[in-house]
């Protein structure tokens, strides 16, 4: 019997688990992290991120259920008391996190045999391919502008890319084994990093010839600590590209990029530079804009919306001009330029919605505002704020609370996580307190919605935090 009940304890333990299971992968695997959470009492029961059985947490489920199998069946097989079995259960779900601590080293030496044989294949298939290679990093902006550039190259050569927000190395491996094929021209890769070291692999990994640097800033501060290793990591780039740099110039710590990089190089966006633009006004839904390349000048539109992706699309058109994109070609691929999914994303409606819910920023944040205080009607802001800024959370959230209440009549808070912050940035500008709303679900954000929205209103989502925030 005590195999059985070994058995069915494993089990219901298991299932009791996998609330943290949800913390383990939303923290990225990261057993610290996820310590850190669960210690805390952070649990991820929200319903907005649910748990991806993927085979790595499959592998760690069961290494778990194992464990627990194996512990609870030899005391069973060996005690036979009926209240012993009670203690011990309680005792079981203390320990629950542990479990999946002692499971995740267990399977440490399996995972990294896995991920060094799907990197060595992806290598190799890569190698064997034609392709030119173009890395995108930075530290705002990088899919906007990979998306762009994939759009406007498209127009003359076949071209793959990494989808959506794929940038770490099993992503990219991902992309190479599954979708790039020997007809592809360029393969388009972009590329994320929370340590030092991590853009010189993917580099190496992918070997990329040309470069595209986007601005960089405070971002992901809550790992790399200063702005200083964020700017030593990724101008890492600058080292590994085989062929050419385009970077922007949209940030102090580009133009201090610039100067250190010894390859062949752009600095994008200054007035009178290679490529720059002017002349910028948004009207009808639309952005207008003079796109300057290479002493030619081009009247363009584009559905998408403000300064910043204007600054992306020049950073995109740059490079595609000198890989041979004609220039009306270019003009032709940016005014067909589609949104992407919550990246500054028009939906047009009985009130229309800005959806920028991905990756918000402090330069993006106050774009987004910017492009809202052009609309008619009341202005309404969901936010829960940002995040990963180390000891500046606190204070960036505060400074964006200001900027939103110069240009906002409402706003909904999500999550507890910055909620003081922007609480006292908007009262510090005299924002009606009346006004502020809180939530902790989406189903109370959309009730509070609800109530507020009307015909001809303008509602912006910035930034959506996943569950294991709070």
């Amino acid at each position: 019997m005590g195999f059985l009940y070994g058995f069915l304890y494993a089990i219901a333990l298991v299932l009791l688990s996998l609330p943290l299971f949800k913390v383990y992968q939303l923290e990225g695997y990261k057993i610290k992290k996820y310590l850190k959470k669960v210690l805390h009492f952070n649990f991820a029961f929200g319903d907005k991120n649910k748990i991806n059985f993927t085979n790595r947490l499959k592998r760690c489920i069961f290494c778990d259920f194992l464990l627990i199998f194996l512990i609870f069946s030899l005391i069973f097989y060996f005690i036979n008391v009926f209240y012993i079995y009670i203690i011990m259960a309680l005792v079981g779900i203390i320990f629950l996190p542990f479990f999946i601590v002692i499971s995740h080293y267990i399977v440490m030496p399996i995972e990294n045999v896995i991920i060094c044989s799907y990197i060595k294949k992806a290598k190799i298939k890569l190698q064997s391919l034609p392709c030119k290679k173009i890395a995108i990093t930075g530290s705002f902006g990088k899919t906007s502008t990979k998306n762009i550039l994939f759009q406007i190259l498209s127009q003359k050569y076949k071209v793959c890319a990494t989808p959506k927000s794929y940038n770490t190395p099993m992503g990219i491996c991902k992309t190479i084994l599954e979708n790039l094929t020997e007809k592809d021209d360029f393969f388009i890769v972009e590329m994320g990093a929370r340590h030092e070291g991590d853009i010189a692999f993917l580099c190496k990994l992918v070997g990329a010839d040309y470069g595209i640097l986007t601005p960089v800033g405070n971002c992901h501060i809550e790992t790399f600590k200063t702005l200083e290793n964020v700017e030593k990591t990724k101008f890492e780039i600058c080292e590994n590209v085989k062929n050419l740099m385009i970077i922007s110039s949209k940030s102090s710590s580009n133009k201090k990029l610039y100067e250190k990089c010894e390859k062949k190089k752009y600095l994008i966006s200054d007035e009178n530079s290679f490529a720059y633009a002017n002349n910028i006004k948004f009207k009808n839904l639309k952005t207008y804009f003079d796109l300057h390349i290479d002493n030619k000048v081009l009247s363009c539109s584009t559905n998408l919306l403000g300064q910043v992706n204007v600054d992306n699309i020049v950073l995109a058109s740059a490079l595609a001009y000198l890989l041979g994109v004609d220039i009306f070609d270019i003009k032709n691929g940016i005014e067909s330029l589609k949104s992407v999914p919550h990246r500054m994303e028009l939906i047009k409606g009985f009130a229309n919605v800005i959806d920028d819910s991905y990756n918000s920023n402090f330069v993006g944040f106050k774009e987004a505002l910017s492009i809202v205080a052009s609309f008619e009607g009341d202005k309404i802001l969901v936010t829960p704020g940002m995040v990963e800024l180390g000891e500046k959370q606190y204070e960036l959230n505060f400074e964006i609370g200001k900027e939103i209440a110069k240009v906002c009549d409402y706003v909904i808070i999500m999550n507890k996580v910055n909620s003081s912050a922007l609480t006292e940035g908007l009262l510090n500008k005299s924002f009606k307190k009346k006004n502020i709303f809180y939530a902790n679900t989406r189903a109370e954000q959309k009730e509070i919605l609800k109530k507020l929205v009307k015909k001809g209103d303008i509602v912006l989502f910035e930034n959506d935090l996943p569950d294991n925030y709070k």
